[in-house]
Order: structure tokens, then sequence, then C-alpha cells
């Protein structure tokens, strides 16, 4: 079924063996694309697509790209064929400079697997346009969720806005080798803190993560993999509502929350 109105998503897509284990955040994903109307398009926002400035991928065919290592074999063959949409690309552009945030549209750009490992999940067929949208580490919250209302309008034209990061994502804290792990303390207080703040729609405080967030950068020593949340906060407009979808963690402190805004 087609709609013209859509959520905007952040998913935590945790590992790239989340593309291919049957794991708790796996299966949720297995679920998630038959909850939603069918979208025209998908512009995905991905912690692993950093730039100065905000840029979009509009190749009519983008490649998949395999940016990790040390993962089985089988991980690195698997191809997300997903076309593009080179106009769709263009006219987001449009609406980011009119937000007046300098933007670029990057035509040779592939998809990265912060976009194809959730959208392997969601949509299998692989037969929806779409867009990945960058992040800009050295900008903060304030301007990601700028960034995201400048796509407020998409999600009722049909096109599904996903943010694609991590809700706690500290590489050097994970207990490798034991996916059942339990949180640790300084996590559990992070993920409680932004997820009663993000239900609540407190806009005000999650903007200010960094300073008012307990273990803020223990959680996120580096700020990519949070900054798609404030796009997909940005983009759900002034609808209202949000919705906790999935709850799970996996190697002790990373931690999988996804949301769906609007």
């Amino acid at each position: 079924m087609e709609s013209d109105s859509l959520p905007a998503l952040f998913l935590s897509h945790g590992s790239p063996m989340l593309a291919i284990e049957a794991s708790p955040a796996g299966r949720f994903l297995d679920a998630l694309g038959g909850t939603t109307p069918l979208p025209r398009a998908i512009v995905v926002a991905s912690a692993h697509f950093m730039t100065d400035r905000p840029m979009l991928g509009g190749h009519p065919h983008p490649h998949t790209v395999h940016d990790f290592g040390g993962f089985p074999e089988p991980l690195y063959a698997i191809r997300y064929p997903a076309p593009g949409d080179p106009g769709l690309a263009e006219d987001i552009a449009g609406r980011i400079a009119v937000a007046g945030l300098p933007v670029k549209v990057r035509e040779g750009h592939g998809l990265d697997h912060g976009v194809w490992v959730p959208l392997r999940r969601m949509y299998p067929q692989a037969d929806i346009p779409v867009v990945p949208l960058s992040v800009q580490p050295q900008a903060d919250a304030a301007v990601h969720y700028r960034l995201g209302q400048a796509l407020a309008g998409l999600g009722d034209e049909g096109v599904l806005v996903i943010g694609s990061g991590g809700f706690v994502h500290n590489l050097g804290e994970l207990t490798w080798g034991q996916p059942d792990a339990p949180m640790p303390d300084w996590a559990r207080d992070f993920r409680d803190w932004m997820r009663d703040r993000v239900l609540a729609r407190d806009v005000d405080a999650l903007l200010d993560w960094e300073r008012q967030a307990p273990q803020a950068r223990h959680a996120h020593p580096t700020t990519e993999h949070l900054l798609p949340l404030f796009v997909a906060m940005g983009a759900a407009g002034e609808r209202a509502g949000v919705r906790h979808l999935h709850d799970s963690h996996e190697y002790g402190s990373l931690a999988l929350d996804a949301f769906a805004f609007g």
C-alpha cells in the first residue's frame, strides 16, 4: 500500500552482522518494513557518511560499500542494488539550501553499511530508490535538527526519512565475543536519560545532550552515530507523537533503540 504520510525513523544499525544474523534487532527490522506504508523513495542520514557540509548521494545506480573489516566473508558478498534518485537528491539539496545550510550533491556516492544493512532487512527486494545523506561530526545536534527540519515535508510526499546510527556507541567498551553480555551501568544511565527525553519530545534537553546527559561522551566518544537521531526528529516537523519501536542491546553497551517520529 502507498501513502502520502510517513513517519521519520531513527534506527540503530549496530554491527554489520545485523545484515545476516537472526538477532532481536534483525528480526525487528524484518518486520518493520511491513508496518508502514510503502514509500516511493527513502532518504537515509547515515553515521558512516561524514562530510564537512550536508551532502546527498545523487548516483542513479549507487554501488554497495563494504566500509568495514574483519567480518566473515559472506558479508562482503552482499549487494543491495537499490536504484538512486538524482532528481530527488537535487530537490532535497534545494530544500536544505533554502534552510540556509551549504549543501552539495555527490554524483558518484554509494550506499554505506549504515544505509544498506537496515534497508536489506526492511526492504529486501531493493526496488525502492535510496538517497544517502551525510552528517557533519564537527557540527552539533542543533545543526542536525535544523537539517532534519529542512526535510520535514518529505514524509507527506511519500518519502521515508531514516536516521541510521546508534543509541549508545563506544566500540572501545564493547564486550567482543559476548553478544549477550549485560549492559554496564554507564551505558544504561545514558540510554535511559535519552529515551525518557525522546519520548517526552524534550527537544531543548536533547539538543544539549553533551552537557546534560549522564556519561554523554562515554556513550559517544565521537558523535556521528547519535547525529542521525536529530535529523529524524527534525524531519517529523510539527507532527505530534513519538513511538519507541525497539529496545535491545548487544556486546554489553551497544544499545539498539529505534524510534518513529510523527
